[in-house]
Formats: structure tokens, sequence, C-alpha cells
């Protein structure tokens, strides 16, 4: 199980407003689903969230409300009314201006880059590449987005924003040790500045450094307390305090940390192998591979818990570190191994997918590749499709933390079904397609409509036919 723990999403969401009035979906299963707009399209009900346009049934909806607020659930990434207000500095105040000149309805006008480029300043010059890259980073398409920051950062190499954005950015794609440099170079242009302490210490925090992120983070609160980075230091402290006295161990790609003799130096070498190994696996079936050595933390007791702060149904967690309870195993058993491998999955797709992947298809594709089976649940979840009380996908694109552990269950149920019903009835490839479209800026249904030609609804539709056949009576 893999928490979202994205460290950057607080930049996705830094220059967000609080939650819009919203319609209200109800279903005849009991659930509700939260859109900023819905309609009746022929037999379905399509509605809108964001960017993304989502379809169901019209047959499984009971009615349908104006206004509303959607919850906000516990989960592990910050909630929106956690995140402070970011405050731009002076460097980057006419923003608004440029942003006229270079934002043409809702697209980035190249010419009128183009033309500031050869007319203007350096510095607004800079700041036109670099609302640009804001722009396409606010959609998700990173790639873009690092190439108007690289743009930007040529003409204004000292500005902290353009700084913060881009280590952001570094390590939002995986690539959080490529990050600290920048972040570094913003705090050394704005010393006092609570914003460029915070990206310094997420940026530390996703490249292992958890001392430092602590102290870049105390820093921080003292310019400006937060309740998010507060809670991201309290994270960091729960961790620093249970690995205190932790030793570790380096192979090719992993730096294992676990607690004194708590673990016989055969086990810890078998675990070793049998990631090694995983890992060669996980590069065959997908191809490319996460960048530098992948933290892994063994408990022993307690700490586990305390220190993810996970419901009791977890067994495991990749939050960038793979954290592993191991209290009572000697060795590693098949169900071990079958874990190690479902939580490096998740490095190998966060990083084919630049962080972009929704939740069931990271869960589907891990489970996928334990390998797990859905032979023994798939007559259960072909009848709960039957009655129309399954998840809807939009539901299941953040984290599952939420979940009661019954829900979890179908959940990842669901999950793995339709990575099956994908890899059956079109193919492995068009999996790694699906994550590569992620990567470069799609939205989820996008990306599915242009690999298996099928939105949420359809998906929905098809997965419920593929589960009757192939489980039903």
């Amino acid at each position: 199980m893999r928490t979202l723990v994205t460290l950057f999403l607080f930049f996705i969401w830094l220059w967000t407003g609080a939650f819009a009035p919203a319609e209200v979906i109800h279903l005849k299963n009991g659930r509700t689903i939260w859109a900023d707009h819905v309609r009746e399209a022929g037999p379905r009900v399509e509605y809108d969230l964001g960017d993304n346009t989502f379809a169901i049934p019209k047959t499984s909806v009971a009615r349908i409300e104006a206004g509303g607020v959607p919850p906000q659930y516990a989960a592990a990434t910050p909630a929106k009314s956690d995140v402070p207000a970011f405050v731009p500095p002076d460097n980057v105040r006419n923003e608004a201006e440029i942003s006229g000149k270079v934002i043409k309805d809702g697209k980035i006008d190249d010419d009128a880059l183009s033309s500031i480029e050869q007319q203007d300043t350096p510095k607004n010059t800079a700041l036109a590449y670099f609302v640009a890259g804001k722009t396409e980073y606010d959609r998700g398409n990173f790639a873009k987005a690092r190439s108007y920051f690289d743009a930007a950062l040529r003409y204004d190499g000292q500005n902290p924003t353009i700084l913060n954005f881009y280590a952001s950015l570094l390590v939002r794609t995986g690539n959080a040790n490529d990050a600290l440099p920048y972040a570094q170079r913003a705090v050394q242009a704005a010393p006092e500045s609570a914003d460029t302490l915070a990206v310094l210490g997420y940026a530390q925090f996703a490249a292992d450094h958890t001392k430092e992120a602590i102290q870049s983070w105390k820093r921080s609160l003292q310019i400006r307390p937060d309740a998010a980075i507060r809670g991201w230091l309290e994270k960091a402290e729960r961790e620093a305090q249970a690995e205190a006295e932790f030793t570790e161990k380096e192979s090719n790609h992993f730096t294992l940390r676990y607690e004194g003799n708590q673990t016989s130096e055969a086990f810890r070498r078998q675990l070793l192998g049998t990631l090694e190994s995983e890992y060669e696996d996980l590069e065959r079936e997908l191809g490319g591979s996460p960048r530098g050595n992948i933290p892994v933390i063994l408990y022993t007791g307690e700490a586990f818990f305390d220190v993810t702060q996970a419901p009791a149904w977890s067994g495991a967690i990749n939050d960038g570190k793979l954290r592993i309870p191991v209290s009572g195993l000697s060795e590693v058993t098949p169900e071990l191994a079958r874990v190690l491998k479902h939580e490096l999955a998740h490095s190998f797709i966060t990083q084919l997918s630049a962080g972009r992947c929704p939740q069931w298809l990271h869960e589907g594709i891990a489970q996928a590749l334990e390998p797990k089976s859905l032979s023994s649940n798939g007559r259960r979840l072909a009848q709960l499709y039957a009655a129309q009380k399954e998840i809807p996908f939009n539901m299941l694109e953040s984290s599952f933390m939420r979940f009661t552990s019954g829900e979890a269950v179908l959940a990842y149920d669901e999950s793995l079904a339709a990575v099956q019903y994908i890899d059956d009835t079109h193919s492995k490839a068009d999996l790694r397609r699906i994550l590569e479209r992620l990567a470069e800026g799609s939205s989820t249904e996008a990306a599915l409509r242009s690999t298996i030609h099928s939105d949420y609804g359809q998906l929905e539709t098809e997965l419920g036919k593929y589960l009757a056949d192939k489980y039903g009576n």
C-alpha cells in the first residue's frame, strides 16, 4: 500500500482557493459524488472535477442536488485548508501583467514569449518563462513546465520563487537529490523567507536527509507559523526519534536502515538480495527505474505505526521510503517477498508517471506485479458491480488511507480488477502507455481514452461485464 505522500503536492495547492460550491450526485448504492458541474448525456451522467470529465450510467443515479461543499477526508497529504497563502516576493509582483501577455485564452502564447525575450529586460523575460512554467506546472504538464523553468533560470538564476518552483517540480517527478542545490540557492537568495526554507525542508526530507529537513522546517516556522509544515515537522521528528539508534547498510540500489541486533545479519542479507532481484524483475517488466538509492526502513515493533500514523489494516508503506514492519520474522517468507515487490513497484510507477499516477492504477499495477490474483475475490466483486455497489474510480484517485478496512479491501480489489481487465483485453504495453501519457501531463481520463479508448464511465461498465463473464454464476 502506498500513501500518496507526494511532498510537493503542497505547491500544486499553493495558489488555489477554497472549495467552491458543488453539485452532488447521490448514487443508488448510497454513495455520493461531489462535482463542479453535472449534466445528462443520453444514458449517462457526465460531471466535471477540475480539468477532468467523468461519466457514470444514469441508471446508477438516485438524484442530483445543487450546492454543497465536498468533505475533506483525513489523508496522508495536507488538506487545502492547511496550506498557507503564498505571498510572492517583490521580484514577481508584476506577474499578473506579464501573465496577460503570455497567456491567451488559457493557452501559452509562444510568439509573445519570443517577443518578450527579444525586446524586454532579462528579469521580465525570466518572469515570462516562469509564468509559462507555472501554468504548465499547475496543469500537471511537468515536462513542458521544466523546459520553461529552465529558460527562466537562464535569465534570472537567483530568483527564489523560480528556484522554489523548479525544486518542487524536481521532487514531484522523483528527482529529489537534483532538487537540493536549487532549493539551497533559493534559501541563499532569500534566507529570511519562510517559503524557501519550507521548500528546502521538503527537498531534504524527500532526499532522505531527515535531520536537515527538521532544522529547515523549524527555521521556517520561526518566521511564520504554518499548520501544514508543523505536520511535516512532527512526522520527521517521529521518524528521527524512532531511527536514532538505527544502523545503515547499502547495496546497489538500496539503503537499508534497521534497529541494531533486532534482526539477524542473515535476514538482512537475504532481504537485500530479494530486493535487488525484484528490482531487476521490475526493470524488465516496466522499463526504466527510480533514480538514486531507495531507502528501506525495517521496523521491529510499534514504531511502524508510530512513525507512519497508518491505519491498522496497512501492512507496509512506500512514501518515497519503503517502510516495512518485520516483527517476528527471521527470514524472507513468500508473503514478505510479495510485500517487498509490491512496495518497490510503487517507486517504479512513480518514476514512470512522473508522480501523476492515480491511486487505483498504482495499487492495481503493484498488486499485479506481486503477482496477486483476483480469483478468490472475483465472484464477490462481480456481485457488487452487478448491484452497482462498487466505489466509482474517481473516488479511488487519491490515498486509500481514509478508508475503513472493509472499504480498503474493496478499493484494492477494484484496482486489481481494472488492471487485470486492461491486461486481458488490451495489453501490458497499454498499461505502460497510460503511465507515459500521465507523465506527459494528460489527465487520467485523457490517458485512458488515448490508449484503451475508454473514459471512467465506459471503463466501469466494461469492467462490470468483464467480471460477470469471468467470475459470475
